[in-house]
């Protein structure tokens, strides 16, 4: 049983679909699922939302998001709300509290909203103390909310840069607040500077930075780590935005900002793993056989398969498992990837572009499906000594 689908003529077939289906959109709808993201509930029920995006969408307007629940582990899912207004938007658990924190549409104001049941119902913000953050043009992903020196932190993305186009409007900052606040009051929040793009970056074949990583270093500095457009090699990498101990700065260094990250054109999760003392990551990687069979040089299309990822410093990345993959580069996805601890597993959506027995996604980008997934006891897939 899953939660959703927009087809009323037959049932769509969903048989070779990897993972367990959440919600389904045919192609035909002009309705994409976008932007899955996962929390998990004090009482073990699982949490799940996603958005629409596409020409029949109001994504550009006052966006759809949908929310479902899961109460026996993943297994099944039902919808039980949708959202009027939300785009890009992330749950989370702060405060005992259920959060979602996104825009209200494709490049909208950043707003956070609170349910006190689970997910059913939910706060509307209209203005800077019911949940109305940032007014403008805003950009963002379902990016980790983290904890830190009693703060909470979100990395976001301004969209006013002064070039209107894809990434070069984008501009990097870091949004945090006390973690007792009251998160629906504007006034809680701190904002960074934003740093804006860089035409002079990675010897001018920078294309911007988005969908930003708030992430800690083992010395406990804050970083803003996000994807970066680089269309001149397939070769992928991050960049590395410094933030002060107060969230007021950040900073960047083109020099040493810059670094390998496997995935790293297209969205990727990452989150610090105490026991295993690595940090973890799902992203699209592209595979080394197919790149000389690949004409595109911007890597940023090539999104046909994820694979598990540690590092123990951020810095250096090693490949730990393959989860998800299809031959098939032009019509098959699994991208923006959302993923949790769960005990001794990680659980993960994944927005999913898949045959579904009525000529499947438009394209590789644009999903069909939202799908559930688990990796069981993800540590066994590494052997790592600490250093001494």
């Amino acid at each position: 049983m899953f939660g959703s689908f927009y087809l009323t003529a037959q049932q769509f077939d969903d048989s070779k679909v990897p993972g367990e289906v959440v919600a389904y959109s045919p192609a035909s709808s002009g309705k994409y699922i976008g932007s899955p993201s996962l929390a998990i509930l004090p009482n073990g029920d699982y949490v799940a939302s996603h958005d629409l995006f596409g020409p029949e969408s109001n994504e550009h307007v006052r966006a759809t998001s949908k929310i479902y629940t899961s109460k026996n582990r993943g297994k099944s899912w039902n919808e039980i709300a949708e959202i009027d207004g939300a785009f890009w938007s992330k749950l989370f658990m702060k405060q005992g509290k259920l959060w979602f924190l996104g825009t209200d549409r494709h490049h909208g104001n950043t707003l956070i909203r609170l349910s006190e049941d689970g997910g059913k119902s939910w706060t509307s913000p209209t203005n800077g103390t019911n949940g109305l953050i940032l007014e403008g043009e805003y950009h963002c992903a379902p990016m980790p909310i983290i904890e830190h020196n009693g703060r909470i932190w979100r990395a976001m993305e301004s969209a006013m840069g002064p070039i209107k186009k894809w990434g070069k409007r984008y501009g990097a900052f870091m949004l945090s607040a006390p973690m007792d606040a009251d998160l629906l009051d504007a006034d809680s929040w701190t904002s960074s500077n934003t740093l804006y793009y860089d035409s002079t970056y990675l010897d001018g074949n920078f294309g911007g930075w988005l969908e930003g990583n708030a992430v800690v270093d083992k010395d406990g500095q804050m970083w803003d780590m996000l994807r970066v457009d680089d269309r001149s090699t397939l070769e992928e990498k991050a960049a590395r935005v410094k933030i002060s101990e107060d969230g007021k700065t950040a900073t960047f260094d083109p020099q040493t900002g810059f670094i390998e990250f496997p995935g790293g054109s297209k969205k990727f999760t990452i989150r610090y793993d105490e026991v295993s003392g690595l940090y973890w990551t799902i992203a699209n990687l592209i595979l080394e056989e197919i790149k000389s069979d690949i004409e595109s040089k911007n890597p940023a299309g090539i999104r046909n398969t994820q694979a598990l990822f540690s590092s123990p410093d951020l810095m250096s990345w090693d490949q730990r498992k393959v989860l998800l993959q299809h031959p098939d580069i032009v019509k098959h996805g699994f991208q923006y990837v959302d993923w949790k601890f769960d005990g001794k597993d990680i659980i993960f959506l994944s927005r999913t572009a898949f045959e579904d027995g009525f000529g499947g996604a438009r394209n590789n980008h644009d999903a069909n499906f939202l799908t559930f997934h688990r990796i069981k006891k993800y540590r066994k897939y590494f052997e790592y000594i600490p250093k001494t």
